[in-house]
């Protein structure tokens, strides 16, 4: 069930403008171009690993077909399929 809402999560993620953040502004949210460098989708945890360095945390998998992991950056955090990127999210400013 977990894997599932997850995954809803991220589809629903998906369909937002590649390249950009959700913002609120004035009570509306936006979309606004992320200039935040970070994993494209397709790239492997090693890939991942190599240019961005070890991730600040790495979450355990949820679910098994197909297992879900997180890894969070400073800024981001990067959704691997197995062990390939399928979604990375910038973390909204506090």
């Amino acid at each position: 069930m977990r894997a599932r809402t997850l995954l809803a999560l991220l589809m629903g993620c998906a369909m937002a403008v590649a390249s950009a953040e959700t913002i609120v502004v004035n009570g509306r949210l936006m979309v606004a171009p992320s200039s935040v460098p970070r994993p494209h989708r397709g790239e492997t945890m090693h890939q991942v690993e190599a240019r961005f360095g070890p991730p600040e945390k790495r979450y355990r998998p949820v679910g098994e077909h197909p297992p879900i992991t997180r890894w969070n950056y400073p800024g981001y955090s990067v959704y691997f399929e197995y062990n390939r990127v399928i979604h990375t999210v910038v973390h909204a400013p506090r």
